[in-house]
């Protein structure tokens, strides 16, 4: 049985092993498919992986001997699921890895935003304190966490791992999801209203894409802080870019951005208030090694016909 795996770079660069898949068929692995190449790679192939390389339907019609997609992420739109459904495909992904990291990196950036850490280490390495006549200084407002009001878009298992975080800094808890209902949930309008920050963690869609714009950016609070680790097609850049520039948004931290890697036309780049980072809330090397282990997981149950977390049902 043959094993491809397409993109292996960003779930391996070399600090992780392939072996648990050596030992379900013969693996080749590739750092990177460019897509002229990804038929030809997948060739007779039964079982492929694949991270960012898309698998379209004319990908699922030429790979003939093809039984199983597994996504090494937890987003599957790279993979056409009905055309793999349509041909009996399973198609899985990888749902919990990344929960404690990315609630982790929630807070990196916003104590980032609150402190500006790494800009008051470079002034010191560059010797302005020794040149100071006061035993301190500070180049922005440094912000408490504690007491202010942080809101969650998205209410699954990494929205309230972040809002378990934040109650430990002492914050109050604002949640929406789209898709969920309870008594610790408020309304969309309620959160956008009375959140001192915003982060986001829901699955992109249709119908949110574009979700923080001028509109709803009109209705936060003057001075919000706004995260997101989540997708970067939920935010219309260019809004924000002006709500940067106007204070109206006080400071914004991306992971990710509308297209991916970044393009250097992006709106939110050179704006001193806003931390742009490479998609990499998921990436410490403990996520990637519990991602790798469900990969293979996923297939082992797949092959003794206990299929798990298949998305193409």
């Amino acid at each position: 049985m043959r094993i491809v795996v397409l993109d292996g770079y960003t779930e391996n660069p070399g600090d992780l092993s392939w072996d648990g898949l050596k030992k379900l068929g013969e693996l080749t692995v590739y750092d990177h498919t460019a897509p002229e190449l990804i038929d030809a790679r997948i060739g007779d192939a039964e079982i492929i992986f694949t991270n960012k390389t898309p698998i379209s339907a004319a990908t699922i019609a030429a790979a003939k001997n093809l039984r199983y997609v597994g996504v090494l992420a937890t987003g599957f739109n790279v993979v056409d699921v009905a055309a793999a459904r349509e041909r009996g495909i399973v198609v899985t992904n990888i749902p919990t890895y990344g929960t404690a990291a990315v609630a982790q990196y929630v807070f990196a950036l916003l104590l980032e935003i609150c402190h500006h850490v790494g800009h008051h280490n470079r002034a010191v390495q560059e010797g302005r304190w020794s040149r100071g006549r006061d035993f301190c200084f500070w180049d922005y407002p440094l912000i408490e966490l504690s007491g202010k009001a942080l809101g969650i878009i998205g209410y699954g298992r990494i929205g309230r791992a972040t809002a378990n975080i934040a109650k430990g800094f002492g914050m109050q808890v604002l949640a929406y999801d789209a898709y969920a209902e309870g008594p610790e949930l408020t309304s969309l309008e309620n959160l956008l209203r009375e959140s001192d920050i915003i982060s986001l963690h829901c699955p992109l869609s249709a119908e949110n894409t574009g979700m923080i714009n001028a509109e709803s950016i009109g209705k936060m609070k003057d001075g919000v802080i706004l995260i997101n680790t989540a997708r970067g097609p939920l935010i219309n850049e260019n809004d924000l870019r002006q709500a940067l520039l106007s204070g109206k948004v006080f400071a914004a931290a991306v992971d990710v951005v509308s297209t991916e890697p970044i393009q250097m036309d992006n709106p939110l780049l050179g704006l001193d208030n806003c931390l742009i980072t490479p998609h990499i809330a998921w990436a410490n090397k403990e996520s990637r090694s519990r991602l790798m282990d469900v990969a293979v997981s996923n297939l082992e149950g797949f092959l003794n016909g206990n299929t798990v977390n298949n998305v193409a049902q």
